[in-house]
């Protein structure tokens, strides 16, 4: 079953950013754009590039209303000692979540079971708590931030503009389609 257009389901972790602990709950991913990336762990490889990608892009996630979550399922505690000795997570101004329960890795269904670890998973989620975007990735596999962000544009275009669509390679001021029996084989 796909997580598309399904509410995110409730849960509540703790998170680190900018120096402070906080609690996130479902509710927090409310009245804004989300995205959420999961990661298999600190301390690791491919993680730290994509979490730093991301960092990079932070601002131009902020300036369309789009805020970020990482999760992965070490602590909250885990995620500042990571800021504190990485170069790259250090750069990281988003909040990074702990799931060391599961709740939120199995609840977007990227758990790997027998490692305890989150699968490469990318969420968008609209204001009212939507998950509007999904892609799951292999662990060897990283994000490219710069590809999210033109999927979070194409989906708050798309939910601004009824009975719009984007096509592929869609970047925000290209034209869009108006899907009709006109346009059936004309493509």
């Amino acid at each position: 079953m796909s997580l598309i257009n399904t509410q995110v389901q409730p849960f509540k972790a703790q998170a680190y950013q900018a120096g402070k602990f906080f609690e996130v709950t479902e509710q927090t991913l409310k009245g804004k754009w989300s995205v959420v990336v999961f990661y298999p762990a600190d301390f690791t490889f491919v993680c730290p590039t994509e979490l730093e990608d991301l960092a990079d892009a932070h601002a131009e996630f902020a300036k369309i209303g789009v805020d970020i979550y990482s999760v992965s399922t070490d602590t909250h505690f885990a995620h500042k000692a990571w800021a504190d000795t990485s170069p790259a997570i250090k750069k990281v101004q988003y909040a990074m979540i702990g799931d060391p329960t599961g709740t939120m890795t199995r609840n977007f269904d990227v758990m790997i079971e027998e490692a305890g670890l989150a699968l490469r998973g990318t969420f968008v989620i609209n204001p009212e708590g939507v998950i509007k975007v999904c892609e799951i990735h292999d662990l060897g596999i990283g994000r490219d931030a710069h590809e999210l962000l033109r999927k979070v544009k194409a989906a708050q275009y798309v939910a601004n503009h009824d009975g719009e669509v984007c096509p592929a390679k869609w970047v925000e001021g290209a034209a869009t389609l108006k899907p009709s029996l006109d346009l059936v084989g004309k493509i």
